[in-house]
């Protein structure tokens, strides 16, 4: 793995809320996300010309999985390959709780687990509701904030309408962090377009 302007961790809600049709909407927006020449562009754009992505699934306490591994995004091929492997990735977590603070943690560690140089390093948390299970978010968030990582979010409101500020206050962080919202899984995939093309020219001014 080569030096890259972001390393993009995407932490996927795969509780017991997102049912199985509403996560092959979800990991099918993602990768339908990656086929769109602006995100391929966006990923590429930096100074390092190139992206570094995973994908992490996570529920209840102890139930989180690497479903992606880091792959470069560099060019339209590269993103190509990414949306294949987001397509292919199994539920390997068991439908539970929504620890969310188990899941960041989970995705710090995969960060730290970079082996190349991210110039930013981000989490990109995307769900349909707040943290009822294991440790709280914002300690973590707090931690993540003080080595320099930043949290973003992308609420599903759904079942929770107060998911966004929810997230806003417990969950992201750091410079520029932001959250969005989509009404329902179905506007899911322009949703998730917008946020990683958001994400990923960040890296233009790192």
């Amino acid at each position: 793995m080569r030096d890259v302007d972001i390393a993009l961790c995407l932490a996927v809600d795969a509780s017991s809320s997102v049912d199985h049709d509403e996560f092959g909407l979800m990991m099918g927006g993602l990768a339908e996300a990656f086929r769109d020449p602006a995100v391929a562009g966006a990923a590429a754009g930096g100074a390092r010309g190139a992206a570094a992505v995973a994908v992490l699934l996570w529920s209840g306490p102890g139930a989180q999985a690497v479903v992606v591994p880091w792959m470069l995004v560099a060019d339209a091929e590269g993103a190509a390959a990414l949306a294949e492997a987001v397509d292919a990735a199994p539920r390997l977590v068991p439908p539970g709780a929504t620890a969310l603070g188990e899941g960041l943690t989970a995705a710090l560690r995969l960060l730290a687990e970079f082996s190349a140089d991210a110039a930013r390093e981000v989490v990109d948390v995307s769900g349909d509701g707040a943290g009822n299970a294991g440790i709280p978010s914002a300690p973590v968030r707090d931690a993540a904030v003080a080595a320099g990582v930043v949290i973003n979010a992308l609420a599903v409101v759904n079942e929770e309408p107060d998911l966004a500020a929810h997230y806003a206050a417990q969950v992201i962080g750091g410079p520029g962090a932001f959250v969005m919202e989509c009404r329902d899984y179905a506007d899911f995939v322009e949703a998730i377009r917008r946020k990683l093309v958001r994400e990923l020219r960040g890296a233009l001014t790192a």
